[in-house]
């Protein structure tokens, strides 16, 4: 294993560098004071609410044994099964299973440590999807008090969701698996009429034992199509599908192991009872429809409403396994030393500000990332109907921004620890290649944010007070006034197109629009996240920490604002000066954060168990003879 250790043909500097002096710029471990700083920036990230020790620490001890080590060799179909053999670990530490669906704080902390889980997402996908999608769609719709979960809650039966279509994805309102009434029986036929409305990618197949789903499909009474409803449906037992079922396997890939499948439907009888019922439609014993909403399109949603808890499951991932990847490379960019200016000297790259300035601004950016996902997970457990619409639209904008970010941090830890960072056992390009899986699940990316993009159009930004003077580069609150400031702009500019657009175009008149509304969209966000770094800074109690958080909040705005200093300057909000003032500003803050990065990431909190068992972590051991000169 000691040979993993390596990066190109440079040997890691071990006890015996030639050079005793101190390295300029190395982390050395916590210094003094430097433990309690942790633990503030560490409570300000995980306990907000002092929930610490019910929503998080189970799951990071979960995730500490041994059970969850990488195993190398495994095929991909080993790694699929593997899957659920972490499943049924993770159930077994739930005294109520069934409440993890109703719990988001709790739900979401479980993909946020499942994430970090061998690098990939197999635990995190088939938790979500039996959780959140199968058992919380169950829960959600109450008209079957009866209705047994002992199956499903001690895993005899894994829970599934089939909802997308060959043909549907994006538009799955419009999908085409039909639940027909049958009046001989009272019950339905679920079926599937042609190849391109097959359930696209569940996990369907009998691998991790017999499977149930909720399949979203038409009810259709007669000649009377009512929408698209949820029905329970049993699809394997241990010998496979069941009669009437066609389950066909995808290609595993190795960094998806999950079992993909395609499953159809031909006219399979269902109980009465399969129909997931509510407010939002009942069938009576006449066949007569009654519903409290007043078209398809209402009750389809209502139907799905599991995917809005989804997204916060989806961005949790990403957000746990952006902080691991940057734990990672911060922790090993200490560890790795190259040569330095003077013969002999040897250097940790973390010294380098070509390398740490990265490492930094992701870390900013990652802090933002999760105290935005703590402040909307608390605001979704306790929100009311009135407030859902406006919070279902911020989480979707929250889910496309955290992922988006989580592929380019993901993607930087990984290069930045060179080929070491391209191993299985490493984690890093596991985490790659899962975060693209959340960036398309639950809504894709851009879809997500061009509809709320839309919408926000008729919610104009509350208009930022007049400049008060010259903004100070180095508050943070000023920082936070210029992003207002930007989004205002792209607002009205937005406007502008909409109201100059060819008039008897729709299409074309939001064409001219979609760009800046997209920006005003995502400086939305951003500016929220930026809110949640500053009310994290409110309510520390330990000045270090609050320093040191005062800095991060700061260079997350100025990597954030960069982009958008023309605007700024065009409208009169900076002046030229500032303009250049930026890059030192942010140079400036990351020689001041550049010594604390290592007390930065410290404060994720992973356990030393999952850290030290990764190979480019682990001390090299010392060098044998002689080898480049040196000995």
């Amino acid at each position: 294993m000691a040979l993993l250790a390596f990066h190109g043909a440079e040997r890691p500097a071990g006890p015996h560098r030639s050079d005793p002096r101190p390295l300029p710029g190395a982390a050395d471990g916590p210094g003094p004071g430097d433990a309690a700083t942790v633990r503030e920036l560490t409570r300000l990230l995980f306990d907000q609410d002092g929930e610490r020790e019910r929503v998080h620490t189970p799951w990071r001890r979960l995730i500490a044994r041994d059970d969850f080590r990488h195993r190398p060799g495994v095929t991909p179909e080993e790694r699929a099964a593997q899957s659920y053999a972490w499943l049924r670990l993770v159930n077994d530490l739930l005294a109520d299973p069934a409440s993890l669906a109703t719990d988001p704080a709790l739900l979401t902390a479980l993909h946020e440590w499942a994430a970090i889980v061998d690098g990939g997402g197999g635990l995190t996908t088939v938790a979500s999807i039996h959780y959140n999608l199968f058992l919380g769609s169950l829960l959600d719709h109450d008209d079957e008090p009866s209705r047994d979960l002992t199956e499903f809650t001690a895993l005899r039966r894994t829970g599934t969701f089939l909802c997308t279509e060959v043909d549907h994805g994006n538009d799955a309102f419009a999908l085409e698996t039909t639940a027909r009434l049958d009046p001989e029986t009272g019950g339905f036929l679920l079926h599937t009429p042609h190849p391109g409305a097959a359930k696209f990618m569940p996990n369907t197949s009998s691998l991790g034992g017999p499977k149930s789903a909720v399949v979203a499909a038409r009810l259709l009474v007669g000649d009377r199509d009512h929408g698209v409803f949820l029905f329970l449906t049993p699809l394997t037992d241990h010998d496979g599908p069941l009669p009437h079922i066609t389950v066909t396997p995808l290609p595993l890939r190795p960094n998806a192991p999950v079992d993909h499948c395609l499953t159809s439907f031909d006219h399979l009888p269902l109980p009465r009872r399969a129909l997931l019922q509510g407010d939002h439609g009942r069938l009576g014993p006449d066949g007569v429809l009654t519903s409290s909403l007043g078209n398809r399109r209402k009750r389809f949603l209502t139907s799905i409403s599991r995917v809005t808890v989804g997204k916060l499951c989806m961005s949790a991932a990403a957000v746990g396994a952006s902080r691991a990847a940057l734990a990672i490379a911060v922790r090993y960019g200490d560890q790795r030393h190259v040569s330095g200016a003077r013969p002999g000297q040897r250097l940790p790259i973390n010294t380098h500000r070509t390398h740490h300035s990265r490492l930094l601004q992701g870390v900013a950016t990652v802090y933002a990332m999760t105290l935005l996902h703590r402040s909307l997970t608390a605001r979704w457990n306790s929100s009311d109907t009135a407030d859902r619409t406006h919070l279902e639209r911020l989480i979707a904008l929250a889910k496309a921004w955290i992922t988006w970010e989580a592929r380019t941090i993901a993607l930087e830890a990984r290069e930045r620890c060179g080929a070491q960072g391209l191993l299985p056992a490493n984690h890093l390009a596991g985490f790659s290649d899962y975060i693209e899986g959340t960036i398309t699940a639950e809504g894709d990316n851009l879809l997500i944010t061009t509809k709320a993009a839309a919408e926000l159009l008729h919610h104009p930004p509350t208009r930022p007070a007049p400049d008060a003077g010259p903004p100070v580069l180095t508050d943070p609150h000023h920082l936070r006034d210029l992003l207002a400031r930007a989004e205002q702009a792209f607002h009205d500019q937005a406007h502008l197109a909409l109201r100059h657009g060819p008039s008897h175009d729709p299409q074309a008149r939001w064409n001219t629009a979609s760009a800046p509304a997209l920006l005003k969209a995502q400086t939305h966000i951003r500016l929220q996240a930026a809110d949640a770094l500053l009310a994290a800074l409110a309510g520390a109690t330990h000045e270090p920490a609050r320093r040191l958080l005062t800095e991060v909040t700061s260079l997350y705005l100025l990597t954030h604002l960069a982009p958008h200093t023309g605007i700024l300057l065009a409208d009169g909000h900076i002046e030229p000066q500032h303009v250049h003032g930026f890059p030192a500003a942010v140079d400036a803050l990351t020689h001041s954060l550049q010594p604390r990065l290592g007390t930065l990431t410290r404060a994720f909190d992973h356990p030393p168990e999952y850290l030290d068992a990764l190979p480019l972590l682990q001390e090299p051991a010392p060098p044998r003879g002689d080898v480049d000169g040196e000995t």
